[in-house]
């Protein structure tokens, strides 16, 4: 998936009008954007929300950002929201792979209360929105079965760290938050799941948006979190492989499909190209796959 769109669970407006933001995913959410005297309404309208979309057969992801382990209120957002079959939940302020083990555990609870095969309900982790959690980012390989894609936080962080900003007088991220940016990539890297950047707070800014989506893209992410409506044209259209990358990756495929199994180091256009080529290359086709393409045609 390419992008990301956060809605408050607590804004029936916001929800009906995030369906024509053509998002790939909606990040519906019960914890930052609600305030604890709403939580309750709020995952009630989370759970009509996904429901609705269910009956109507709509096919744009649904996944609910929970209150974190240690705010006490996981286990009630799980209890509304987990028969109503969201694809997945995201765990805010993750601090260890442990945590996705223990949410796992949780929500296969609920999963059985409710009648749902166990497993439907995916997980999707923010990693570094702590200190503790952005050193824990190594600890999410075979984590569980259930996650899906690691991300990474500036906001929470700054205040866990009690920075002024996160960024330099040229608007590039200080050294900290380079790191995040980093682990979170490489945590995704190696648990084998989905890397999704972080949002880009100036929603005017669409330069910048642009800018920060094509280095995303350099650097191996997947796709990017939004926090308004106008943002995901932008995420969508720079995360979509073009014509030509899409081209060239069939080629590599064909190539090595060609040349056996036992193949290693091959040539294409005088050009050596080996595994990491290939592998690069079925991402490639992948994420085309999701943004609609059948790179067949």
């Amino acid at each position: 998936m390419r992008s990301y769109l956060f809605v408050p669970a607590d804004s029936e407006r916001k929800l009906e009008k995030s369906l024509q933001s053509n998002a790939d995913c909606l990040l519906i959410d019960l914890e930052d954007s609600v305030s604890l005297s709403r939580k309750e309404s709020a995952r009630t309208l989370a759970s009509n929300f996904v429901e609705r979309q269910r009956r109507e057969k709509d096919h744009t992801a649904i996944v609910i950002r929970i209150n974190s382990l240690a705010s006490g209120m996981t286990d009630d957002d799980l209890a509304a929201i987990i028969p109503a079959r969201p694809d997945g939940v995201l765990l805010p302020k993750s601090e260890h792979g442990a945590d996705v083990q223990k949410l796992s555990a949780m929500i296969a609870v609920h999963e059985a209360k409710s009648g749902i095969e166990s497993g439907t309900v995916g997980i999707h982790a923010l990693v570094t929105e702590t200190a503790k959690g952005l050193l824990n980012a190594g600890t999410y390989i075979g984590a569980s079965s259930r996650l899906k894609s690691i991300s990474w936080g500036a906001e929470d962080l700054s205040a866990d760290l009690g920075v002024e900003t996160s960024r330099d007088d040229n608007g590039a991220y200080t050294d900290v938050f380079r790191l995040a940016r980093s682990s979170a990539l490489l945590a995704a890297a190696s648990a084998g799941v989905m890397a999704v950047d972080t949002v880009f707070v100036d929603f005017q800014n669409d330069a910048g948006l642009e800018a920060e989506c094509r280095a995303a893209v350099r650097d191996g992410f997947s796709g990017k979190m939004a926090i308004h409506p106008n943002q995901v044209e932008t995420i969508n259209r720079v995360f979509t492989p073009s014509t030509a990358a899409i081209v060239q990756a069939q080629r590599i495929v064909s190539l090595f499909k060609l040349s056996g199994p036992d193949a290693g180091v091959l040539s294409l256009d005088g050009k050596m190209v080996d595994r990491p080529h290939l592998r690069q290359a079925e991402r490639i086709l992948a994420r085309a796959r999701d943004a609609g393409i059948d790179p067949s045609d």
